[in-house]
Order: C-alpha cells, then sequence, then structure tokens
C-alpha cells in the first residue's frame, strides 16, 4: 500500500497542503517547528485514528478554524481509494471512503501505517497506558473488529465505576447492588477477548522484536516482550520478569474468564472503597525486558530508544505479512538524529525494502543516502521544494 497523493485543510499550521508522494523512501526536510512532524501526524491518525502528540482531537485544527480534514489517495495494486476525515473542533468527527459516508472507526480497515516518533520513547520509560494503547492500536490494525470491542469494554467500565461511586456514596455494599452483576458478566465477556487477543499478539511480536532490536544495535541484547496482568494475583510490584503476572504465552479466552471472575470476587471490598474497577485489561501493563531485566529503569537512553523502533519495526514486519493490502506505509519521525553513524546504516538497511518509507529529519546530513532519492522540504507549513 502506498499514498499518492496527500491533502490537508487547516490541520495544525497547514493552512492548505497538497502533495504528491511516491513509492520506496521520501525524506521530508525543514527546520524545527515547521511542519514535518504535523504531516505525518496526519497521516498516523487516518490508520490510528489517534495522535502520537496529543490526547484531544482538537489540538490538531489550525488556531480559530472549527475543522480539519486530512484527505489521502490509497493504491495497492489496482486498487485505489480516497480516504478523508474531518477532525470537528466540538462534536463527533466524520469520515469517507471514495466520498461515501463511513463510521469514523472504519478508516483502519483502509489505510495500514506504522509511525515511530520521538515521543515513543515513553513506551520504554513511561506510564502503562502509553503501552496499552500501543498493542491496542496494531490489534485494530490487524483485526479492525477490535475497535468495537475495546468501545464496548470501556463503555462498561465506565458504567461500572458509576455504580460504585453511588453505592459508596449511599453506603450500600458492592455485592447489594442489583445491577453489578450485569455489569460484571459484561465486563468479563468483552475483558477477556480482549486479553487473549492481546496475549496472542504479543507472543507473536516478542521474537519480531528481539530479531529487529539486534538489525538495529547489530547484537543481540535479549528483547523481550511479556504481558502482566491484572487478572492474576499481585503481590506488591516486583522488577523480576518471573512475577507471577507476568506472562509469555497464549491466554485462551476461556482462562481468561475464569481468571477474571475470580480477580472480581477478590477485589470487591477494594473496589467498593475506592470507587474503581481495579481490574481488567484497562489496569494491564507490557514488560519490556533486555537482558532478561526490565527494560523500564535499566535501559540506557540508546537502548530505550533503540527498543521502542524495534517494537515499530517489528509491528510492520507482522502488518506486512498478513495483510491482503501490501506493506503498511512505514513513517520514521527524526529517528536518525538519535543514531551513530553504524545504526543508521542498519536502519537504512532493514526498511529499504518497504513499499513507502516516509522520514523526517531537520538535518539532510543525518539521513543516509538511499533513503533520500527523493527529497520534500518543508517551510512554515509550505512545501517549498519538492524534488
Amino acid at each position: 500500500m502506498r499514498v499518492t497523493h496527500v491533502e490537508l485543510r487547516d490541520f495544525r499550521n497547514y493552512r492548505e497542503l497538497t502533495l504528491e508522494l511516491g513509492s520506496g523512501p521520501t525524506l521530508i526536510v525543514g527546520s524545527n517547528g515547521q511542519g514535518k512532524t504535523n504531516l505525518v501526524e496526519a497521516l498516523g491518525f487516518l490508520s490510528t485514528l489517534g495522535s502520537h502528540r496529543v490526547s484531544s482531537d482538537h489540538a490538531m485544527v489550525r488556531q480559530s478554524m472549527e475543522a480539519a480534514i486530512v484527505r489521502v489517495r490509497l493504491e495497492h495494486n489496482d486498487r485505489k481509494f480516497l480516504a478523508e476525515v474531518q477532525i470537528n473542533r466540538t462534536g463527533a468527527n466524520r469520515a469517507q471512503i471514495n466520498r461515501s459516508a463511513i463510521r469514523t472507526r472504519e478508516l483502519p480497515r483502509y489505510f495500514s501505517s506504522v509511525l515511530f516518533a520521538p515521543e515513543d520513547l515513553a513506551l520504554v520509560r513511561g506510564e502503562p497506558s502509553g503501552r496499552r494503547r500501543f498493542i491496542d492500536d496494531l490489534l485494530v490494525l490487524r483485526s479492525p473488529r477490535f475497535s468495537a470491542v475495546m468501545s464496548d469494554y470501556e463503555r462498561v467500565v465506565k458504567q461500572r465505576n458509576m455504580l460504585l461511586k453511588s453505592a459508596r456514596s449511599s453506603g450500600v455494599r458492592a455485592e447489594e447492588i442489583s445491577t453489578l452483576d450485569v455489569w460484571d458478566e459484561r465486563l468479563v465477556a468483552f475483558g477477556s477477548e480482549i486479553i487473549s487477543a492481546r496475549s496472542a499478539l504479543v507472543a507473536e511480536l516478542s521474537p519480531e522484536v528481539s530479531t529487529a532490536y539486534e538489525r538495529i544495535v547489530g547484537a543481540d541484547h535479549g528483547a523481550s516482550l511479556a504481558n502482566s496482568l491484572s487478572i492474576l494475583s499481585r503481590q506488591g510490584e516486583s522488577e523480576n520478569l518471573e512475577a507471577t503476572n507476568a506472562v509469555g504465552e497464549i491466554i485462551s479466552v476461556a482462562d481468561a474468564t475464569n481468571a477474571f471472575r475470580s480477580a472480581l470476587n477478590s477485589v470487591r471490598k477494594a473496589e467498593r472503597e475506592r470507587a474503581l474497577t481495579l481490574v481488567g485489561p484497562h489496569r494491564d501493563d507490557l514488560i519490556f525486558g533486555l537482558n532478561a531485566l526490565p527494560a523500564r529503569g535499566y535501559a540506557s537512553h540508546g537502548e530505550s530508544w533503540s527498543f521502542a523502533l524495534a517494537l515499530k519495526l517489528a509491528s510492520a514486519e507482522l502488518l506486512r505479512r498478513e495483510s491482503s493490502a501490501g506493506d503498511p506505509v512505514l513513517i520514521l519521525d527524526d529517528v536518525f538524529a538519535e543514531l551513530d553513524q553504524s545504526r543508521r546504516e542498519r536502519l537504512a538497511g532493514s526498511i529499504v525494502g518497504f513499499e513507502q518509507v516516509l522520514i523526517t529529519a531537520a538535518v539532510f546530513e543525518d539521513v543516509p543516502e538511499e533513503l533520500a532519492a527523493r527529497v520534500v522540504r518543508i517551510r512554515a507549513g509550505e512545501v517549498i521544494d519538492d524534488v
């Protein structure tokens, strides 16, 4: 798959942009603050329905405007699509395929991309929410139906929390709430499906991460992934990868269901006291390992950067292997500035085979020559040179 044409209107600092793109690598160059990242952010949003920089969509709408438009032409073999999303400052966003309205959450069915940006360092060093979002975004790209499952799960958690808050304020014990059992069953049903799907994905992704990391750094540091599940017993935090709730195998929906129900029973009192749903996929984490130690807290800056990059390259490899729509569009935002010369060359060798690669850089010389055959220069939200 590749993007052949991009149009932006009132997106970030772009009043209006039209850009043609070709196959293979394209280098997007410009000084800091000119709009390079804004351009690739727009493409990333089209395939994941989220920004890698901000949590609220309205931040992507140009100042004083009410809506932003991202429109792209996509090609794979003889198939062509015109995909569009309207990001509204207020109200729900809107989406179209070939000028026909679709539900916004259906967009990932038509466009697949993998984006690496400096913010992805937080995958290794940041909070669990970022790692959950990473694995869920990849899960949706592979199986778009999980977007609906996750939305249903989030709604159940919200409703259940409201019931728990009501019980706490009225002095009613959680087990006496007549409707709580109904929400428990929905929580377990949706949550167990997510837990099982995540575990299968992590089991498949882990060896790919190990391979990608070794290609980048030129050495085997034992990069690995494991699930940390809140539905399993947990007696305090542990930095040992053998912690009782760190699992690398695939968990069936049936096993997740049994463990989930048991966990809910064990935390019932604590949930009433805190008025929160304390177990489930919304409380889970991923453990990233290097040399049998957690990368978080032990990995250096360079190791963390390379691990985060390996996560994205492994994701792209999984998607290209199984997708009927061809390779995902690989987007690398300012990645080469943090790599030494040898790692730059190894990275270039790893990605040159993708159908389309978009690379941003503030310094042209940071990017290996084989990735700079086509250059787009950006200044103040405008293309000033397209060669």
